[in-house]
């Protein structure tokens, strides 16, 4: 979401909610830990709300969730949850959509210094001593998982703007970390949307085209909440791949955030369908799974059963690249 009045920024200024101090409940299996995270921006140390959901048993990977314009991670909550129950840790921090220092989830002025700040929390994640390493083991003491390690496989997701920051950071990884970025195993995007200043998101496809990272999108028809779906056209102009992920042809802009929507996003966005938010939270765990695992499951890709009765009932469309 990036086209909104002024009184929408005055709203997201105050995202940043005060952290937990125990863990919470979540769905059956899943602990839910909030604190926060260091994030440097300009010339001090921003202290960036962080969600920590953790997975019953061993987790199979590190879910990296970004929430998009105006929103906070409590809006991802639903999703981190779906993506937590299938075995993976996710991490879901809170970035301002309005700062003095251009420290923003989307990109106003020039956020590319603070993105790439973000990016070296993954950067530097083997290190349990920096920024993500320290969030992390204050935050499995809390769940009640003392000893367990940070997941070394990495998949990226984020909603709209989010979507943007999550592929900046997968191309950050790989021009600035090499290793870490050989860690990352798929990319996940939600109804992605560029920022109305610069060229992130292309710029990222552009690298991020001559690997053999599995790009996805699930995305909405092209209306003002996502701006024309331009994340979306973004990836399919400069990807050449035959699967680029699905279109939900009745989906809106709040589908990623399910059932931890709320009415700002309903409001200026639509109403999800429940058979949308299904088809959503189902594809995009598949496909972080399969990522993590390196392993392709038939049933959700095209010429699968689940996949092919979407498109049969018209839910969805698939995406492709030129």
């Amino acid at each position: 979401m990036i086209r909104r009045a002024a009184l929408v920024l005055a709203l997201a200024a105050t995202l940043a909610a005060a952290p937990a101090a125990t863990a919470t409940a979540a769905a059956p299996g899943v602990v839910e830990v909030s604190n926060t995270v260091d994030i440097r921006c300009a010339f001090y140390t921003m202290r960036a709300n962080a969600d920590w959901y953790f997975p019953s048993g061993t987790p199979r990977g590190l879910v990296y969730l970004q929430h998009g314009f105006s929103r906070s991670n409590g809006n991802m909550q639903d999703l981190a949850e779906h993506y937590a129950a299938a075995g993976f840790v996710v991490f879901a921090p809170t970035l301002p959509s309005a700062n003095l220092y251009g420290c923003t989830v989307n990109n106003i002025g020039n956020n590319t210094d603070f993105l790439n700040n973000v990016a070296d929390l993954l950067g530097k994640a083997t290190d349990p001593t920096d920024k993500l390493g320290r969030s992390f083991a204050d935050a499995r003491t809390k769940a009640g998982r003392a000893g367990l390690g940070l997941p070394t496989t990495y998949v990226l997701s984020g909603h709209s703007a989010g979507g943007e920051v999550a592929s900046y950071v997968a191309n950050r990884l790989r021009t600035t970390y090499p290793a870490q970025f050989g860690r990352v195993k798929a990319l996940v995007l939600l109804d992605p949307v560029k920022s109305p200043v610069g060229s992130s998101t292309v710029d990222a496809f552009r690298g991020l085209r001559t690997t053999g990272l599995p790009m996805y999108a699930i995305s909405s028809p092209p209306y003002l909440a996502n701006s024309d779906a331009s994340g979306t056209v973004a990836l399919t102009s400069e990807v050449p791949r035959p699967f680029l992920g699905v279109r939900l042809t009745s989906g809106c802009h709040c589908d990623a955030e399910g059932g931890s929507t709320d009415g700002l996003c309903t409001l200026t966005s639509g109403t999800p369908q429940a058979k949308n938010v299904t088809a959503l939270q189902t594809l995009a765990v598949a496909w972080a799974v399969d990522g993590a695992a390196g392993s392709t499951t038939p049933t959700y890709y095209p010429g699968g059963a689940y996949y092919d009765g979407l498109l049969a009932s018209g839910t969805t469309q698939t995406l492709s690249g030129v």
